[in-house]
């Protein structure tokens, strides 16, 4: 056989084997299409009463629940309706608001708990409380002997102004000075036992509130004990 006629004769066979190879393919693609699996069919009951059944996610029904079915007919899974903006911004909200009640919860939990391990009794809380009081009893001692003293030098420079009771002009600067050096030492003095007391105020309200607390969760932790 000559060659040339070879030559056409392989091309005609390599031409039919690529379209064979070609009807191939295109005859699989209805076959792949039928193969695919369905995702879900979504079903609902619109605002007008009607039933409706899609492939896909029914927009007339974004503002309801629609159910997802297995190919079977059995139930898959429920989407919610789709929420608006402001409907977005209250469900954050309330995320955010429970979010910031678990976390007080927590943080009270926490707090009675360190309560507990530091005062396991009324007479260690009470004894602390004394303690505290103490403290700053002991402060108010050193300020009112300060103010003491203070009032001594006071009335004893009085005396020395009583010689320039008729003209008080004529008393001598440095006396003068030491006179209103001990008067606003006073006034700081008396300012300082002010803060004192309120210290001793706020110690008292503090150990008040805790007691209260306490007793608490001493009589729970006694009745869990039993």
């Amino acid at each position: 056989m000559p060659r040339s006629v070879m030559l056409l004769l392989r091309r005609g066979l390599a031409s039919a084997s690529q379209g064979v190879l070609l009807m191939g393919v295109v005859g699989s693609v209805p076959a792949m299409a039928q193969s695919t699996p369905i995702q879900g069919i979504y079903t609902c009951t619109d605002a007008q009463g009607r039933k409706l059944t899609s492939d896909r996610p029914i927009a007339a029904c974004n503002d309801r629940e629609q159910v997802v079915l297995n190919p079977s007919g059995t139930v898959k899974s429920r989407v919610g309706p789709t929420l608006t903006a402001q409907e977005r911004n209250e469900l954050e909200v309330k995320r955010k608001l429970e979010l910031e009640e678990r976390s007080r919860l927590n943080e009270e939990k926490r707090r009675d708990k360190a309560l507990l391990i530091r005062y396991p009794n009324q007479s260690v809380h009470d004894k602390e409380r004394q303690e505290a009081q103490t403290q700053v009893g002991v402060v108010r001692h050193a300020v009112e002997s300060r103010m003491e003293e203070l009032l001594r030098q006071q009335a004893a420079l009085g005396t020395e102004f009583e010689f320039y009771a008729k003209d008080p002009s004529k008393a001598p600067p440095s006396l003068r000075r030491q006179s209103e050096d001990l008067t606003q030492s006073l006034v700081v003095q008396r300012r300082f036992v002010s803060d004192l007391d309120a210290e001793t105020r706020r110690i008292n309200a503090r150990f008040d509130e805790e007691l209260v607390r306490l007793k608490q969760l001493w009589s729970l932790h006694s009745s869990a004990a039993k």
